[in-house]
C-alpha cells in the first residue's frame, strides 16, 4: 500500500451513528487505525447535536435506529451543510430505501459488510473531499 493513500485519513473526522455497542466499536477501531478521528453516537439526535459544532468530513449512519432514520439523519446534515459525505449502512433495508429520496447517501453499505468495503468506502469519500 503506498503512503499517500494510508495518510488520506489522518486528521479527519467521521461521525459513526448506530445503535448497535459493538458496531460502533468495530467502526472506531478500524477508522482509528487509518489514521481517523471517529466520534460515535448510538442515536441519529445526538450526532445531528454535535455535527453543527464539529462538521465531520464523513458521517457514516445506520437505517434503523428508532424515531429517527438514517435516511433522515442524512437529510438534516445535507440540510445544514449539502456537501456533507454521507454512508448509510443497513442489514433491514437495501439502496431501495432511498431510490426515490430527494437527499441521498454518496454511498450505501448492507450489513454484514466487509472491512475492506468499509475502509475504501471512508477513504474514498475522503479523497474525494481533498480534491
Amino acid at each position: 500500500m503506498n503512503n499517500s493513500k494510508t495518510n488520506t485519513a489522518d486528521n479527519v473526522t467521521v461521525f459513526v451513528v448506530d445503535d448497535e455497542p459493538m458496531l460502533l466499536d468495530l467502526a472506531e477501531a478500524v477508522l482509528a487505525s487509518i489514521g481517523c478521528t471517529v466520534k460515535t453516537f448510538r442515536s441519529p439526535e445526538q450526532a445531528l447535536q454535535e455535527f453543527t459544532v464539529l462538521w465531520p468530513e464523513v458521517v457514516v449512519t445506520d437505517y434503523a435506529m428508532g424515531r429517527m432514520s438514517g435516511m433522515d439523519l442524512i437529510r438534516e446534515c445535507r440540510r445544514h451543510k449539502p456537501g456533507q459525505k454521507l454512508v448509510l449502512v443497513s442489514g433491514t433495508v437495501d439502496e431501495h430505501v432511498f431510490a426515490e429520496a430527494a437527499v441521498k447517501p454518496n454511498f450505501f453499505l448492507a450489513k454484514p459488510y466487509q472491512i475492506q468495503e468499509f475502509v475504501d468506502c471512508v477513504r474514498g469519500l475522503i479523497a474525494e473531499q481533498q480534491v
